[in-house]
């Protein structure tokens, strides 16, 4: 007769918002570029680019910056959601993240393989509303009744 081992249950820690919100940008801007990359496999594409034109975008030295603007920014995220102030990660990710939507969206104007497209932005869309949800919701703590509001701080550095 078999003795039955003690079921062990995993520990669950919690995961910090910026934790959180860092994966999150790591997640949207390797998407964001594969999708980039894997358009490449599209016919007619490599033809396109050699011909100097990306989309219905004449290949410049202006598009290249939009390009790499729009790529750098999300990376950028991943560094500024770790180290900024909370309150200042808090606005960054709402404001950057709210950017973005239509950024995301304008991704899908003039294409013809809308599956393909399709699924990239909605995935895309659904980790920029994570990281709104992350931002948003962040935690709060109750001032302590052992540290000074605000007004006493001013009171007394003014005195």
């Amino acid at each position: 007769m078999r003795t039955r081992q003690p079921t062990t249950t995993l520990e669950d820690q919690p995961i910090p918002v910026r934790a959180k919100l860092a994966a999150a940008w790591t997640s949207f801007m390797f998407l964001y570029a594969y999708v980039d990359i894997l358009n490449f496999f599209t016919p007619g594409v490599i033809e396109d680019i050699l011909d100097g034109k990306v989309f219905e975008f004449d290949l410049s030295q202006t598009f290249s910056t939009t390009a790499l603007t729009l790529v750098a920014i999300p990376i950028i995220m991943v560094v500024l959601s770790m180290t900024l102030p909370a309150r200042a990660t808090r606005i960054t990710n709402l404001i950057v993240a709210s950017l973005y939507v239509p950024v995301t969206a304008f991704n899908a104007v003039g294409e013809s393989w809308l599956y393909f497209y399709g699924l990239g932005i909605v995935l895309e869309l659904i980790l920029l509303a994570l990281i709104v949800r992350y931002a948003w919701t962040w935690p709060r703590t109750a001032p302590s009744a052992t540290s000074p509001d605000r007004e006493t701080v001013r009171a007394q550095q003014q005195a």
